[in-house]
C-alpha cells in the first residue's frame, strides 16, 4: 500500500467514525422530517449528498425524535445552503424570539434615513410592561431617556420586554414589522400585537394598564379560573399568534448573515449586538467548543402548573476557521426539567460542530 493510499484509508475511517459519534445509534432513515401539524405526514428535504450531511441529518432527527415534548429545529450551513430540520415547517411559540424582527425592522428604518442609532428616545412609567424589564430600576420622575440603539442592545442581550416596545413603537408597530418580513420574502415568520396583548391573552385575561406595577399581573393571573386559563395557553400552544417556523427563522438568519437584510454597517452591528446576548447561556452557547462564538437570541414563555410553553434559541454559529451555521431550536411545549431542555440545544451545537469537523475532512465544505 503506498502512502497516498494509506492515508486515504486513514481519511475515511476517521469520516466513519466522526459520523457514528453524530449519530450516536445505529441511523434511522428520514429522521429531518417536517410537519406542518401533528398529524399532518411528513415532508422531506432533498437526500443529503455526503457523510458529513447525512450523518447531522439523522442527529438532528434523533435529537428531536427522542425528546418529551414539541420540539423543532432546524440548521443550515450558510455558505452552502444545505439545511436539514425536524417539525421544520411548523409554527412555534417564539416569545422573546420575535425581539430578533424587530431590531432588523429597527435597523432597516435607519438604514432607510427615517430613523438614527443616536435618536434620544425617553421611556416613562407608563411604558411599563410585563415580565422582564430591568430598565424599570432606572426610571424616575422625569423618565429614562437613552438613544436608540441602546433601546435594541438592551432589548436583545437583556431581552428588556421595556426597551424592546419602546424600539418597535419607533420601528413602526407590529405592522412594520410584518410588512418587513413581506418586503424581504422571509416566510413562515407571525407578529403578535406586543407583549402586553399577547401575555395577556395568553393567561387568559385582556391588557389592563395596573398590570406593569409589581406584581399585579402575575395576581390577576392567579385569579383566572384554571378551564378559562388552560383553554387560552392550550390555544395559544397549538396555534401561537406569533408563531414561526424553524426553518423560516434560519432563512432570516442565513440573510442576515449573508449581509442581504441590512447595510454593511448595520449587519454588522446587530450581530455585534446578538453576540453579546447575556441570556441563555447554558442553552445553544452551552455546547460551543473553543474557538466557536455565537450571535444569538432567545425566548421564554409563560408555565402553566409543570409545562412551559415556549423554551427557545435561535442564533448563527461560527467556526474558528469562518463557517456558519444558522441554528433554530424552538420547543413550543414541554414539562421536562431546565437542565434536559439546555442539553438538548447543547447537543444541537454539538452536533453542528461535529458536522463542520467532518464536511472539512470529507472536504465538501464551503471553506477549505
Amino acid at each position: 500500500m503506498t502512502s497516498g493510499t494509506g492515508s486515504r484509508a486513514r481519511r475515511i475511517r476517521a469520516l466513519a467514525l466522526t459520523a457514528a459519534v453524530l449519530v450516536g445509534f445505529a441511523p434511522q432513515a428520514n429522521s429531518a422530517q417536517t410537519r406542518s401539524r401533528p398529524d399532518a405526514p411528513p415532508t422531506y428535504a432533498p437526500r443529503p449528498a455526503t457523510i458529513a450531511q447525512r450523518a447531522l441529518d439523522v442527529r438532528i432527527g434523533a435529537l428531536g425524535r427522542n425528546f418529551d415534548g414539541l420540539v423543532g429545529i432546524a440548521v443550515r450551513e450558510v455558505e452552502t445552503g444545505w439545511t436539514t430540520s425536524w417539525n421544520g415547517e411548523r409554527h412555534f411559540p417564539q416569545q422573546s424570539v420575535s425581539k430578533f424582527w424587530v431590531a432588523l425592522t429597527a435597523f432597516s428604518r435607519i438604514d432607510a434615513g427615517e430613523l438614527s442609532p443616536d435618536d434620544r428616545v425617553t421611556i416613562r412609567r407608563q411604558d411599563l410592561t410585563l415580565f422582564h424589564q430591568p430598565v424599570a430600576a432606572e426610571i424616575g420622575a422625569n423618565g429614562y431617556t437613552t438613544t436608540l440603539d441602546n433601546l435594541i442592545f438592551r432589548a436583545i442581550t437583556q431581552s428588556d420586554n421595556t426597551c424592546n416596545d419602546a424600539v418597535l413603537r419607533r420601528a413602526g408597530g407590529p405592522e412594520a414589522v410584518r410588512a418587513m418580513l413581506t418586503r424581504n420574502r422571509i416566510e413562515g415568520i407571525r407578529f403578535g400585537p406586543g407583549e402586553r396583548l399577547m401575555q395577556s391573552q395568553i393567561a387568559g385575561l385582556q391588557w389592563r394598564p395596573s398590570y406593569s406595577v409589581g406584581r399585579a399581573f402575575y395576581q390577576a393571573r392567579s385569579a383566572v379560573p384554571e378551564d378559562r386559563r388552560r383553554e387560552a395557553f392550550q390555544n395559544y400552544v397549538e396555534d401561537p399568534i406569533d408563531g414561526a417556523t424553524p426553518l423560516g427563522i434560519i432563512d432570516g438568519l442565513s440573510r442576515l448573515q449573508r449581509g442581504e437584510l441590512l447595510s454593511q454597517r448595520s449587519t454588522a452591528r446587530l450581530l455585534s449586538i446578538m453576540s453579546q446576548t447575556r441570556t441563555g447561556r447554558q442553552r445553544l452557547t452551552g455546547g460551543l467548543a473553543p474557538g466557536w462564538r455565537i450571535a444569538h437570541k432567545t425566548g421564554t414563555g409563560q408555565v402553566l402548573g409543570a409545562t412551559q410553553a415556549g423554551y427557545n434559541d435561535i442564533g448563527i454559529l461560527t467556526s474558528p476557521e469562518g463557517r456558519h451555521y444558522a441554528v433554530a431550536v424552538m420547543m413550543g411545549r414541554t414539562a421536562i426539567p431546565i437542565p434536559q431542555r439546555m442539553a438538548l440545544m447543547q447537543d444541537v451545537t454539538r452536533a453542528v460542530i461535529a458536522y463542520n469537523d467532518a464536511s472539512r475532512a470529507e472536504g465538501t465544505g464551503s471553506l477549505r
